[in-house]
């Protein structure tokens, strides 16, 4: 679940011959075979798989020696990306995705399995997702339409890093689908799009003079507190979108300023993170921060997007997406975080959020998952895949 979008990279392609894998030879294959039959053990196996982000080579050769032991799928490899998927012909694709890197461990790199809970880093995010796509790749192998499973690296880093982009880049049609599911952790509850996010950097000036003498210079630090004040102060839009109530948010991220000890500084700058609903566009956020920024700004201040991302609509009138909230037994809600389902989006394809765990423990050194969640989400993804719609 990345905390750092940024920026798109530009589309031109990468060349093909840089990036595209051949496919691992047989006498290559990883000996050992991940588990199956029991989402537990198998998200244990693949915690106990170290993928820091930059690191998802090991992870995605196992993964990849399971999925070409299937006869059912196309399997192609675009670096430390895996796409498998179905050829049956159909007229509909739903595609499922999900990231096989993990944040720095924090003394939880080791999995451990208590009663039906399983302790580790990336059992919550994402690798308890991951494991139930990897199941039901290994398990449907006749779905009542086409399937595609993207397991991606590099989404705990920036944006311009994410493993989508580079499959993108390479072979954009294997990313083509009418929904996609992201197996980010939900609570076995469909969390519909995601939440836009910018970073804007507020940059105020003032004048030098010697600390002793400040009443002949102009303190730019201080002139924060009224920047400072508008975003405590801030009242967020919660604007209801396809029945999902989203919660925007103005919060103060990061602040430098100073010269020296005993200067009065000419320059300050304060950070600030701005989340925003999907029926926003960036274009919208930015002029609606300008808009609030307008009263504390004067000539020679600056305010710069330093990072930016769209949102993802929710798109729940889908047939898809209905059954998949039907299946799962709760109404949908929204995602208040960002994530690759905007990726999606931005392409024209539906996307929401499903996967087990609690989203509040990605990230923690006590994150963990239930073994009801796995089983949860993989009995409602597997009735989807299974029914015609």
């Amino acid at each position: 679940m990345s905390t750092l979008p940024s920026t798109p990279l530009p589309s031109t392609p990468l060349p093909a011959t840089s990036m595209l894998s051949t496919p691992l030879p047989a006498t290559s294959m990883p000996s050992t075979s991940l588990p199956s039959g029991d989402l537990l053990a198998l998200t244990a196996a693949l915690v106990d798989v170290a993928s820091e982000s930059f690191k998802e080579q090991r992870i995605t050769d196992l993964i990849e020696a399971e999925l070409r032991r299937v006869s059912h799928l196309e399997v192609e490899r675009i670096g430390d990306n895996l796409v498998a998927r179905t050829r049956l012909g159909s007229t509909r694709r739903i595609l499922l995705a999900g990231h096989t890197d993990t944040v720095p461990a924090n003394n939880n790199a080791e999995a451990r399995i208590e009663g039906d809970v399983l302790w580790g880093l990336g059992s919550v995010d994402m690798k308890g997702g991951v494991a139930v796509m990897l199941e039901l790749a290994r398990t449907v192998a006749t779905p009542a339409f086409d399937v595609t499973y993207v397991f991606y690296a590099r989404e705990e880093v920036g944006a311009a890093d994410n493993g989508l982009l580079e499959v993108a880049a390479v072979r954009g049609d294997l990313l083509h689908a009418d929904v996609a599911l992201l197996g980010e952790p939900t609570n076995a509850v469909v969390e519909a799009g995601c939440q836009g996010t910018m970073r804007f950097k507020v940059t105020l000036r003032g004048e030098r003079a010697h600390s002793a003498r400040g009443w002949m210079g102009r303190n730019a630090i201080h002139r924060l507190a009224a920047v400072l004040a508008l975003a405590g102060a801030y009242q967020p839009r919660r604007p209801v979108v396809e029945g999902c109530e989203y919660r925007e948010g103005l919060e103060a991220v990061s602040v430098s300023g100073g010269v020296a000890g005993n200067v009065v500084p000419d320059e300050a700058t304060l950070t600030l993170n701005h989340r925003f609903a999907p029926d926003r566009s960036l274009a919208a956020a930015t002029q609606h921060i300008h808009e609030v920024l307008d009263e504390v700004l004067e000539d020679g201040d600056s305010v710069e997007v330093v990072d930016a991302a769209p949102g993802a609509a929710p798109g729940l009138s889908d047939p898809l997406l209905v059954e998949l909230v039907r299946r799962s037994g709760a109404p949908a809600r929204a995602k208040l975080g960002w994530t690759d389902a905007a990726f999606f989006s931005a392409r024209g394809v539906p996307a929401s959020n499903f996967g087990p765990g609690d989203p509040l423990l990605a990230h923690a050194a006590a994150e963990r998952v239930d073994r009801s969640d796995l089983n949860a989400v993989y009995d409602s993804l597997k009735a989807l895949l299974t029914t015609i719609v």
